[in-house]
């Protein structure tokens, strides 16, 4: 499973055998220990596309093209089209979303990662295209705020299962708050069959699609569309988008 921390998506791949509780507060015995052995895991993953899919890199493509039909329903003409100015990446490792799904789409683009190290690697990744990234903010996703009124579009992929049930509502209110009018937020990430899953390897959680979506009314947000990523690998949990206002 991809990182708050790390930001990314390793773990991305395997599903988990056994169907953990509903809520991460059961099955995540020390918080604090649960953020740090996170962060502690993405410092030694490589800084690479593969190493940002947990080796899954010959998927890349096959998301990105689905995101970007998924987000340009939004950014057509319309009286309540979503603007095309400024988006934000969230646990945007070196910057894979940034550079193939966020940089064609918007003026300027902001990242946000938990690991250092893929922050500076995406300085070099984006290449020429990087200078339309306006700031690389090394933060954890339960400590970061968006500025308010800021975003078109916040973009969280492959990361909230390294946010506790609580951060996560509270993340996703102040994204609320930073997005501009007609702006949203889109999740897109791994959901589980049933209840709460933790992955004690690289210390994060799955959740079923009902947990996230009761954690997204909890934030005060409304659920314009969701859909089902297709083409992946059998083995891997289904991916979803939901996009939020």
């Amino acid at each position: 499973m991809p990182s708050v921390l790390g930001g990314t998506a390793a773990g991305f791949g395997a599903r988990a055998d056994s169907v953990g509780d509903s809520m991460t507060s059961e099955v995540i015995e020390d918080e604090k220990q649960f953020y740090s052995k996170a962060k502690t895991y993405w410092k030694e993953v490589p800084p690479t596309v593969d190493g940002m899919l947990g080796g899954y890199g010959h998927i890349s493509s096959i998301d990105i093209s689905s995101s970007r039909k998924f987000l340009q329903r939004f950014l057509r003409e319309g009286p309540n089209k979503t603007g095309t100015s400024c988006a934000l990446d969230c646990g945007a490792g070196i910057g894979r979303i940034t550079k193939r799904l966020l940089l064609p789409l918007f003026g300027v683009v902001d990242m946000v990662d938990v690991t250092e190290d893929f922050l500076v690697k995406a300085k070099t990744y984006l290449g020429e295209e990087g200078k339309r990234v306006r700031n690389y903010f090394c933060c954890g996703l339960q400590d970061f705020s968006p500025e308010p009124n800021s975003y078109d579009v916040i973009w969280i992929q492959w990361v909230i299962g390294h946010l506790t049930d609580q951060h996560l509502a509270e993340f996703l209110r102040r994204c609320k708050q930073g997005l501009r009018p007609n702006g949203i937020i889109v999740i897109k990430d791994n959901m589980a069959q049933e209840g709460v899953i933790l992955d004690d390897v690289d210390s994060s959680v799955c959740r079923d699609l009902e947990v996230v979506h009761r954690i997204v009314r909890s934030a005060g947000l409304s659920l314009l569309a969701q859909e089902r990523q297709e083409n992946l690998p059998d083995e891997i949990y289904h991916v979803y988008s939901l996009a939020l206002r």
